[in-house]
């Protein structure tokens, strides 16, 4: 099953054969027997090359779902010997990395030492895709989804979006101005298909116009610079002003539209958690709980 999803993802049966440290022909023979098992082609050959069939395609995504299922049945036996030394595998979003996770788990190892992570990063969508398909348990995001098959959105706080304009900007010694005052501003922003994005968008559609964007950037980070760099204004959420804010910028308050986003877990509606994570989940309800009334700019490691 590893070896078929492995050639199905590279669709070269040699790279896939260096990918996992094994003879091609062990590659190729298991994906005959595969096959000869099923009664159906997978793959459309082509020397080396190959790609999957229809069926080969609904065979992957089940293939992907029981090798993430035998992984994980491994977990659980292993965490519930001692769920306290146990491995936690978290997703979370570009604008929570900077202060929030590491915050989060600085805190919660203080309280159990033992406990390893494993942190991935990806986009909003990718990781609810991590979270179906069995990869991941636990994904720190915003805004929480909560209307998801298949996934259980829990709200940990609210948070505002503010807007970022370059010193030289116009309007940059206001406390705050609306929306509709940066009309005729170009924007940094985030790719097409990222949720912050269509955040922004939706804010100014509802003002009646589209923003023009001159850049975009996959991180916060290269979004705060490229506004320091006079090439455009911004809108991202407070959390993410905290720190690491370059010189150039000034931080405005932004009415009218109030956009505000909330932050979260996202977890699977079908698989419990395991031991380990289930006492960090738990763990991070009561931290923010205990801090939902907190100025994210106090917050320390």
């Amino acid at each position: 099953m590893t070896y078929f999803i492995e050639v199905a993802k590279r669709e070269h049966m040699t790279e896939a054969a260096e990918a996992l440290h094994v003879a091609q022909s062990a590659i190729s023979r298991q994906i005959a027997n595969l096959e000869a098992e099923l009664e159906v082609e997978l793959f459309i050959r082509d020397g080396r090359n190959v790609r999957l069939t229809q069926v080969g395609q609904v065979f992957l995504e089940h293939a992907e779902r029981a090798v993430h299922a035998i992984h994980y049945a491994k977990r659980i036996v292993k965490e519930h010997t001692d769920p306290e030394r146990g491995m936690i595998h978290v997703g979370f979003t570009s604008s929570l990395a900077s202060l929030i996770l590491p915050t989060l788990i600085s805190a919660f190892r203080k309280q159990y030492p033992h406990i390893k992570f494993r942190l991935n990063q990806a986009s909003h969508y990718e990781l609810e895709k991590r979270i179906v398909q069995g990869e991941i348990n636990l994904a720190l995001l915003g805004p929480v989804p909560t209307r998801k098959e298949r996934i259980k959105g829990t709200i940990l706080f609210h948070e505002k979006i503010v807007a970022l304009l370059p010193e030289a900007h116009p309007l940059a010694n206001e406390k705050a101005v609306s929306l509709d005052q940066l009309r005729r501003d170009v924007f940094v922003l985030y790719p097409e298909g990222y949720v912050l994005r269509k955040m922004v968008t939706d804010a100014c559609k509802q003002l009646g116009f589209q923003p023009e964007v001159s850049f975009e950037g996959q991180d916060i980070d290269t979004i705060k610079g490229l506004v320091s760099a006079g090439l455009g204004i911004s809108l991202i959420p407070e959390i993410t002003i905290a720190n690491d804010m370059p010189k150039g910028i000034a931080i405005v308050d932004l009415t009218n539209p109030n956009v505000r986003r909330t932050v979260g877990m996202i977890t699977p509606t079908e698989r419990e958690l395991l031991p380990a994570e289930k006492l960090f989940y738990e763990f991070a309800r009561e931290f923010f709980g205990r801090l939902e009334r907190f100025q994210y700019q106090n917050l320390s490691i």
